[in-house]
């Protein structure tokens, strides 16, 4: 990238192997696509190499997408060899999901870079106060809903976790425990999610993101062959290795958790994460 010393290209590097590994671990924990984790730590990262605030954001997103592609994948095999998903609650998202996701996409050509933080903040929010304060009684009903109900529940998520860059797990987890599941089968099934959500979402935001990289020139890391539109390679590149290696290790972690710490742990990183991105929209 152009301007940058040897010495940040090299901090650069190690911080996205590093964060490569604890987005895999914690992909298989929470049976997230990691996004949550990705998101924010590419924002501070291309904050330090000088990509624009306009840009920024959506860039992240894109390229957590990308990411979460193998890691959702490994994460979703790690979960069912254990039985734990239920793989009718998947058929039943799988169109209305992708739709969202496709609409999400379209979104993120024309939206502000506010939009992305404000989602961030809104849906981290309230899945960490459901988990950390949330009661058995907080329920909308004793078994999931009907099939118009769980379509329209799988387009919010398919357009919310494309605008987040998330593999739609921390939404599925609110959803599926507000129904009644265990936490243990709503990380599982969530895990598969993110398999149906990050590849058309990737897809989307190259396209997305093409034109408005060629308003750009001079911002290396929006040019090929460091990024394809709204994704990053250089980001993917380096995140894979390690998140991949990791989210198996996560996944057994999981299933090693009581229900209550694991929904203590998902809420209290939630809530961070809201946080941050709360303080960077009225900073």
């Amino acid at each position: 990238m152009a301007g940058i010393s040897t010495f940040e290209i090299i901090w650069l590097a190690v911080a996205l192997l590093g964060a490569g590994a604890i987005t895999g671990l914690l992909a298989g924990v929470f049976g997230v696509g990691g996004g949550t984790v990705i998101v924010p730590v590419l924002y501070e990262l291309f904050q330090a190499v000088g990509v624009p605030e306009e840009v920024r954001m959506p860039l992240c997103v894109g390229t957590s997408l990308a990411i979460i592609i193998p890691t959702s994948i490994r994460s979703f095999n790690a979960h069912r060899a254990k039985g734990a998903v239920d793989m009718a609650i998947l058929k039943q998202w799988a169109i209305p999901v992708i739709i969202g996701v496709a609409m999400g996409s379209v979104i993120a050509r024309y939206a502000p870079a506010d939009l992305f933080k404000a989602v961030f903040v809104v849906v981290a929010g309230i899945s960490a106060i459901r988990l950390l304060f949330g009661k058995d009684s907080w329920r909308l009903g004793l078994d999931m809903p009907g099939k118009i109900v769980m379509n329209i529940y799988g387009w919010i998520i398919g357009v919310l976790s494309s605008l987040m860059g998330i593999g739609g797990g921390q939404l599925s987890n609110l959803f599926m425990t507000f129904y009644g599941r265990p936490i243990h089968q709503a990380v599982a099934t969530s895990s598969g999610l993110g398999v149906l959500i990050s590849i058309p979402g990737a897809l989307g935001y190259i396209y997305a993101g093409w034109p408005r990289a060629a308003e750009y020139p001079d911002v290396a890391a929006l040019q090929f062959p460091l990024s394809l539109g709204y994704v990053s390679l250089v980001g993917l590149i380096l995140f894979v290795p390690t998140s991949v290696l990791t989210a198996p290790l996560g996944a057994r972690l999981a299933h090693a958790l009581s229900k209550r710490k694991l929904e203590v742990a998902f809420g209290i990183f939630l809530l961070l994460i809201s946080l941050r991105f709360l303080y960077s929209l009225i900073g």
